[in-house]
């Protein structure tokens, strides 16, 4: 950019959302306050905040038709996993006329659809979590993916679309098996991603303990969202 005197820099980004606002104003400091009340991100720029470290991945890119009068008309699907290897992942499908403009769009998708992923021990509670916590499956379409937690040094045993997922998401070590038809990789991934994202909605017995009711920070800053702009 900037040969033709455009501008250098990226515009600064204006947020539009409640949410998109506390991030910028510093009200919130991590993803784990927006997973803990399920806020919905609607914009790519609060993932880029919180996880700088994100490394994507474009899985597959594929032509697709649609028949018209006029003979056919062929658009590329994108299909993008994105992670930073510490507990987040994100996937992103994006069809477009343009190979790139598909892609870039998938990436902005995985971002918004960036989820936690829970990490677990394979028998005993040493060092980092490097597994799974429990076993999870996942399933789109014809296609179910199960994830067994294996011993540390294991590896990943998996395919490589779904060996790739994982590694973005921070697994060392995972056993898996799955069915269907999983040459459609679309959903294998899509099944995998099912899958990981299964490991927050199961409670261990490890952590039973009462949990606390905390405000939604929403709630909590609503004052200085009615203020309006304070940065």
């Amino acid at each position: 950019p900037g040969r033709r005197g455009g501008k250098n820099e990226e515009k600064e980004w204006q947020p539009v959302t409640k949410l998109g606002r506390l991030v910028k104003a510093g009200k919130i400091t991590s993803m784990e306050e927006i997973y803990l009340h399920s806020l919905p991100v609607k914009e790519y720029q609060i993932v880029d905040a919180f996880c700088p470290g994100l490394k994507d991945e474009v899985m597959k890119i594929k032509p697709v038709q649609k028949q018209t009068r006029a003979g056919q008309r062929t658009r590329f699907k994108a299909v993008v996993v994105i992670g930073d290897s510490n507990g987040h992942v994100g996937l992103g499908i994006k069809t477009s006329k343009e190979v790139a403009t598909a892609i870039r769009a998938a990436i902005i998708i995985a971002k918004l659809s960036v989820i936690p992923v829970r990490r677990g021990f394979w028998g005993s509670n040493l060092g980092q979590p490097h597994s799974l916590p429990t076993k999870e499956s996942g399933k789109c379409g014809s296609v179910t993916v199960r994830l067994i937690p294996a011993p540390r040094g294991t590896g990943l045993v998996a395919s490589p679309a779904v060996k790739r997922l994982l590694q973005l998401a921070g697994v060392e070590d995972a056993y898996t098996s799955s069915a269907g038809s999983t040459k459609t990789l679309e959903n294998t991934l899509k099944a995998t991603f099912i899958a990981v994202s299964n490991t927050y909605g199961f409670l261990t017995p490890n952590l039973w303990k009462e949990t606390k009711l905390l405000r939604s920070p929403l709630e909590e800053f609503a004052d200085s969202l009615r203020e309006g702009k304070k940065y």
